[in-house]
């Protein structure tokens, strides 16, 4: 039986087990799916022990980027992201499939980018991965974080975009939080940002200036930042098909089989009728 696992600071929540034993289970290997949650201060003296317990796991906040210190190898997107969420372990080659998931969540949701101007909240791996796919798919992007060390390492090594220490009051086509704001002991709210050159959380100010709005949070299914826009009458997409479809490359890596993106949104479809 294959073990894999998800691991992180605070995974007690995650849907991670129950999309990957959906997906093996279609995929006919049987598999167990563990979720391990680590305090920051003990990812070191556990790190080892992940590769010798588990054929594999999925890498989430905050351990994207430490996790590149144990592996021999970046494979994909993981190189020009500099942030890992899968890890097969016999190799200790790390790869990132966020990419996929984001893109993919946005087309199914119809929400096209090239040509658009996007506001990407928050600059950490997800973020990163982010705008990174975004300014790949031809679109404007403009990036605020609130650690500017971090969004200036961000911008030295991708490039292509806009970095922001203060958010404009301005039109924007799609807004996308990637903070992590909202969930777990944050649900409720909304990420705090310097907004015209005052600080304040997210809100009906800033949201009613976009077309779109989308949140990498898909618990609770809907955030407190998806909540506001969609009761200002705008579209809004949540991470929850993202996380479903990099799971499905991630799986597909650790199997060592070739993803389809038509059979990832047949599978979607599957799952999120009979599951969500």
């Amino acid at each position: 039986m294959m073990k894999l696992a998800v691991i992180g600071k605070d995974v007690s929540k995650s849907d991670s087990p129950a999309i990957h034993d959906f997906l093996m289970r279609r995929f006919g290997v049987a598999c167990s799916y563990e979720k391990v949650s680590i305090p920051p201060e003990a990812f070191h003296s556990r790190a080892e022990e992940l590769f010798a317990r588990y054929d594999g796991f999925n890498v989430t906040i905050p351990f994207k980027g430490e996790i590149i210190n144990y592996l021999k190898g970046l494979e994909g997107d993981a190189k020009s992201f500099g942030a890992v969420n899968t890890v097969v372990s016999a190799s200790r080659l790390g790869y990132n499939t966020d990419g996929f998931g984001f893109m993919l969540m946005l087309e199914n949701a119809g929400v096209a980018v090239k040509g658009k101007s996007v506001l990407v909240l928050g600059a950490g791996g997800a973020g990163r991965s982010c705008i990174r796919k975004l300014c790949d798919g031809g679109a404007e992007v403009f990036a605020y974080e609130r650690d500017p060390a971090r969004l200036g390492e961000v911008f030295r090594e991708l490039g292509g975009f806009t970095p922001l220490s203060d958010v404009p009051l301005r039109e924007f086509d799609l807004i996308l939080n990637c903070t992590g704001v909202g969930m777990h002991s944050t649900e409720g709210m909304t990420p705090e940002i310097s907004l015209a050159g005052e600080k304040k959380p997210v809100g009906a100010e800033l949201l009613s200036r976009c077309g779109v709005a989308a949140d990498l949070i898909y618990v609770p299914r809907e955030s407190e930042f998806l909540r506001i826009a969609r009761t200002l009458g705008k579209k809004t997409v949540s991470g929850a098909a993202m996380l479903f479809y990099q799971a499905y490359l991630a799986d597909c890596i650790f199997l060592g089989r070739n993803s389809d993106s038509e059979e990832a949104r047949r599978l979607w479809k599957e799952y999120s009728e009979v599951v969500l």
